[in-house]
């Protein structure tokens, strides 16, 4: 598993766990945004480094992408001890990572997750890729980073909707392995919580999973509760007026794969009421057109989960 750092210090332990590293060249990937709010917490403390920036947004998770940074890799003459810093949320962790992992059949990378959501899941566990054809994480590979540096700092530069998109992540954690977690998470004025142990806390259960089930055999797919469904929605309304961004999909996957639970597995009626009501509270009811259903349910069939023409729910 890779090596993960809680810090409260971010400029300097990356700094500090840097220089026990050995390198020959070091890149830095961000997006558009990480490059203006989270850059310049570190910036002034990087040693020599060459940078590439994105235009944020999953829209621009794709090959093309992909392509660009290979560009950029190459032009800078990276060689294969060259090790690569991704600064950003889910998307630059998991393009970055992905690149990193297919330039010169692999190289190395650090992971500096700056979103709620990418602290507590896409950082940890190794999974990476890219969208494709419509398709979220289309294409990808496991491959582990050489650490996971998480700092509650950066959550200070991130607009209310996406800590919100990350705490849907928390609450599936609970609801898929700790009762006693998911009931303490707040519902009302939820933004004012002690981040620092919940992210302690969510990392502690993903990881878990994922070191019983690096390769998602089994016990892992737990994770992906709330996301056939989910993935199949923003994916649908990925590029429209009715974006949304993957916590407020993965809550909606939730309210529907938890009913499918309760219809088909006798979850019992209290107990979904209880999600629903935690959910709606959080995230509100969102319009999904009847006209759309048929095109969601064909994203369903898309799901990495699915074997043969069924479809697997993790409920």
């Amino acid at each position: 598993m890779e090596t993960i750092i809680f810090s409260s210090r971010i400029a300097q332990d990356l700094v500090r766990f840097l220089d026990s590293k050995k390198y020959s060249k070091l890149g830095v990937i961000m997006d558009s945004h990480t490059i203006k709010h989270c850059y310049p917490l570190i910036s002034s403390h990087l040693p020599e480094h060459s940078s590439f920036a994105f235009e944020a947004g999953e829209v621009h998770k794709t090959l093309d992408t992909c392509v660009a940074i290979w560009e950029w890799m190459t032009e800078n003459s990276f060689d294969r001890k060259t090790l690569i810093l991704n600064i950003g949320g889910g998307v630059t962790g998991d393009m970055g990572g992905f690149c990193a992992s297919t330039y010169k059949r692999g190289i190395r990378f650090i992971n500096l997750p700056t979103t709620l959501l990418s602290q507590v899941d896409a950082s940890v566990g190794g999974k990476l890729g890219i969208d494709f054809k419509g398709f979220k994480n289309h294409i990808g590979v496991f491959n582990q980073p050489e650490g996971v540096l998480i700092s509650e700092e950066f959550l200070g530069t991130l607009p209310e909707p996406e800590l919100r998109s990350g705490y849907a992540e928390v609450i599936k954690h609970g609801l898929i392995r700790n009762e006693n977690y998911f009931n303490s998470l707040k519902t009302e004025n939820w933004q004012n919580q002690s981040w620092k142990d919940i992210i302690s806390v969510s990392v502690g259960i993903k990881r878990e999973v994922v070191e019983k089930d690096p390769k998602e055999e089994g016990l892992r797919k737990i994770l992906n509760f709330g996301h056939t469904i989910g993935h199949a929605v923003e994916s649908h309304y990925l590029d429209t007026p009715l974006h949304l961004l993957h916590g407020e999909a993965i809550a909606i996957g939730m309210v529907t794969e938890g009913y499918l639970s309760q219809k088909f597995l006798r979850l019992p009626k209290e107990q979904l009421e209880i999600i629903q009501q935690k959910l709606l509270t959080v995230y509100g009811k969102v319009h999904i057109d009847e006209k759309d259903f048929e095109a969601i349910i064909d994203l369903c069939f898309q799901d990495k989960k699915n074997e043969g023409n069924v479809l697997n729910f993790p409920c």
